[in-house]
């Protein structure tokens, strides 16, 4: 059994971080930290195993630091869940100690910032522990039979949609965090939420062998609490110039849901969370329904999985999570800039 420790006490930590590395039996939770005493004592009250230590920055004490963490020769791993901007340091931190590392999406706060940490992650060489990035949308099991269906039903690609519905209450438990109501980031909701609707589609798209290539929308602010924007209304392109549409928003109040169609010379596939409509002109269509699942256990599994082989999970790479930014960060400029076409790096 692996040694981990979950850095991060927030919402996402606790409820699904922490349980999906319980259900992991090859993992054993050694330690949890925090930047205050406080809620890193809470997350480790709520944990199973009752001996797991607590470590935080607040109030500075000797032996209770994450450099102390760190140092723990029994912890071989860590799955890092704090604020966005907080985590490039913490990443470089812990993959500096010698420990692999599972960290939230998204990369890193922007391409840039996500391409040098990319680039200092490889130049430490072929010995390097693994770093992998958590986006629990490739994990879902909707998700993956929406892909597979995709490639089953053939065809060309002719477009394709994405449209994310919904609203964030004024007493929403991500919206009252202190990092969310005054985001030092870009897109706010957009990006801490958007990055996992652009995987989905992404991964559910790119079964086509099309990728986005380029995108042009606008963007607005329609609910005044959730700044900078709340919304994206974008055209996208790929590669072969099959054009799409891509809507996100967190402001529409009477409007909720998400789906992901993919129209092919063949037939249709439509993924919702919770059911993939296959529809085809000579076969009729076929629903599957599926219960709830965050895929979190199995993004968690899948890094215990490639720490034990020594090799990384595909769906883990920064890579990936820097496409994945890529675009959404493009959806953001081209809303900033009036519909200018933006490149998908």
């Amino acid at each position: 059994m692996a040694g981990i420790a979950l850095l991060g006490a927030g919402i996402f930590a606790r409820e699904q971080h922490l349980p999906a590395i319980e259900a992991n039996s090859n993992l054993v939770l050694k330690a949890v930290y925090s930047r205050s005493q406080e809620s890193a004592e809470k997350l480790a009250s709520s944990a199973k195993t009752k001996d797991v230590t607590v470590y935080f920055d607040s109030p500075a004490t000797p032996g209770k630091s994450l450099d102390d963490l760190l140092a723990r020769d029994d912890i071989s791993a860590v799955n890092i869940a704090l604020p966005i901007l907080h985590q490039p340091d913490v990443i470089k931190k812990s993959l500096t100690a010698g420990k692999h590392v599972l960290s939230e999406k998204p990369v890193a706060g922007d391409v840039q910032a996500a391409k040098d940490l990319i680039a200092w992650y490889a130049a430490l060489g072929d010995k390097k522990p693994l770093w992998a990035v958590a986006e629990n949308f490739r994990y879902m099991d909707s998700v993956l039979y929406a892909a597979e269906e995709v490639k089953k039903l053939g065809g060309n690609l002719l477009t394709f949609r994405m449209h994310k519905y919904g609203y964030v209450e004024a007493d929403n438990k991500y919206f009252n965090t202190d990092w969310r109501k005054v985001p030092g980031y870009q897109g706010g909701f957009l990006l801490d939420g958007g990055v996992h609707f652009v995987a989905a589609l992404r991964y559910i798209l790119e079964a086509t062998g099309q990728r986005i290539e380029k995108l042009a929308g606008f963007s607005a602010l329609l609910e005044e609490r959730l700044v900078p924007v709340d919304t994206v209304n974008a055209v996208a392109l790929t590669q072969d110039g099959k054009s799409g549409t891509v809507v996100i928003t967190f402001g529409t109040e009477f409007k909720d849901g998400l789906e992901v169609e993919i129209i092919t010379t063949k037939g249709t596939v439509t993924w919702s969370p919770r059911a993939v409509i296959t529809a085809t002109g000579k076969q009729g269509e076929s629903k599957k329904e599926f219960g709830y699942n965050s895929g979190v256990q199995a993004e968690v599994a899948a890094f215990e999985k490639a720490v034990a082989a020594g090799k990384a999970d595909p769906l883990q790479s920064p890579e990936e999570a820097l496409k994945d930014l890529s675009v959404l960060q493009g959806l953001l400029e081209s809303g900033d800039a009036g519909a200018a076409v933006k490149t998908v790096a």
